[in-house]
């Protein structure tokens, strides 16, 4: 018992950054949605809209890489051996630079094909294949971004991380009214602004990590040791897709439930893309926080078990459900006492936002849910236990959430889509948890590096 505050104190002291963190990476997003819904109307912003599950497929590989090479880091650091961290951070950014260059080139040549496949309403085609494009085409820069911080906090480190997303908001609260407006004497881009200034926003701040790693000699700094790094070794390579394909394969799985939620919701017309698209934006910020407890709870039971010390994991657990209960709960409340005013910052059109309102109010509630399905996941795989994790998920996803979708939205209309999530979640919060509990708790930890 005499550790649990210590515990506490240590986990929210690293918490607190990554949340600021997240918030701060869906708040650029956020921004972005406002300025093009406020600037230039309900139509872009459900171009844009239309984007947000094709980004999640296309990024979902790289968060897997993420995910596995964190846990391996964690380790290694908790370990203290330095070496070993440069060398799972180079393996995993080459692999990673060598899918983003793929997606990049396949997203000049098709991004307007896949829109069409995905029943993209006819009046907004060529905005959202305008604004799919940059994006798709400048994945590099996002996916080197994503990977550089996850693997910071690896090592412990979430302050740096933080430090770089304020700069990248800061750059995109300017960047994109420039863009949309022509301001600075900047050609006017429209809706397409947005992807533009997230790729400059990107861009600069990847330059300023590099100087700001290097000058405090950072353990993922990228000095001889870690070009070096950047030649895979195969082993590690092995041993991170081990753990990192499961992770991506589950986010793959939900953002094609996404697409297929997307098409559903795509069906009622433009108005209920742009509410799809302004209670994205919301949930965002619960789950994001969410999220990061999540990570938190994997990279301290990583660490943990680096040390030899899996007696920690049980009290880590504990931490992270308290957490998601205080911390993601008090988002939930918030967002129910605020929600018109919230889905009045994306959509001025007075019938829109009813519509948004509404469906905000039926999902909002399990992010709660959510938020203790993946601490459980979380735990689970700082041990290298990824695959039944990841079966549950599939089975919530699509024997559950996708087939309910479909049925109550032709039952009811778009509410039924959104009732599908709770559903979705009460399910994988309680099979995660009867799994962890009954069988996971009961295993020999064993370390992976």
């Amino acid at each position: 018992m005499s550790k649990s505050p210590s515990l506490r104190k240590a986990f929210l002291t690293f918490l607190a950054p990554m949340m600021l963190s997240n918030i701060l990476q869906s708040l650029f997003g956020t921004i972005n949605g406002i300025y093009v819904g406020q600037m230039i109307g309900v139509d872009a912003l459900a171009a844009a809209s239309v984007f947000f599950p094709i980004m999640f497929f296309f990024i979902a590989f790289v968060m897997g890489l993420s995910s596995g090479a964190s846990v391996l880091i964690g380790q290694a650091w908790g370990a203290g051996n330095t070496q070993k961290v440069k060398a799972v951070a180079g393996t995993t950014l080459s692999v990673a630079l060598l899918l983003a260059a793929t997606i990049a080139i396949s997203g000049g040549l098709f991004s307007r094909p896949l829109l069409v496949a995905l029943a993209t309403p006819p009046d907004i085609l060529e905005a959202a294949n305008a604004y799919a494009r940059i994006m798709m085409m400048t994945m590099p820069l996002t996916f080197v971004f994503i990977l550089l911080t996850s693997m910071m906090r690896g090592v412990g480190d979430t302050v740096t991380p933080l430090r770089a997303l304020a700069i990248s908001t800061a750059i995109g609260l300017v960047a994109t009214p420039a863009l949309i407006r022509g301001w600075f004497g900047l050609p006017q881009l429209g809706v397409a602004s947005a992807a533009w200034a997230s790729a400059i926003s990107s861009c600069v701040t990847l330059l300023w990590l590099n100087f700001q790693l290097r000058r405090r000699k950072h353990a993922l700094a990228f000095d001889i040791m870690f070009w070096r790094a950047m030649r895979p070794d195969r082993a590690l390579l092995r041993t991170v897709l081990r753990l990192g394909i499961p992770a991506a394969i589950g986010m793959v799985v939900m953002s094609l439930a996404e697409l297929v939620l997307l098409g559903l919701v795509n069906s009622f017309g433009s108005n209920a893309t742009a509410a799809y698209g302004a209670v994205n934006q919301v949930m965002s910020y619960v789950q994001f926080p969410a999220l990061s407890i999540a990570i938190s709870v994997s990279i301290f039971g990583a660490q943990a078990i680096g040390r030899g010390d899996a007696g920690q994991v049980g009290p880590i657990v504990r931490t992270g459900i308290e957490m998601n209960i205080l911390l993601t709960g008090g988002l939930v409340t918030l967002g129910y006492l605020f929600s018109r005013t919230l889905m009045s910052l994306f959509i001025t059109d007075g019938a829109v936002i009813e519509l948004a309102q509404g469906l905000l109010h039926i999902v909002l509630w399990s992010s709660v849910l959510f938020g203790m399905a993946t601490v459980f996941s979380g735990i689970m795989r700082a041990s290298g236990t990824v695959w039944t994790p990841l079966l549950i998920s599939i089975f919530a996803i699509a024997a559950i959430e996708v087939p309910t979708a479909i049925v109550l939205s032709r039952m009811i209309g778009i509410e039924g889509v959104w009732i599908a999530y709770p559903i979705t979640f009460g399910t994988m919060c309680l099979l995660q948890m009867s799994f962890y509990m009954l069988v996971w708790r009961k295993r020999a930890i064993v370390r992976l590096i």
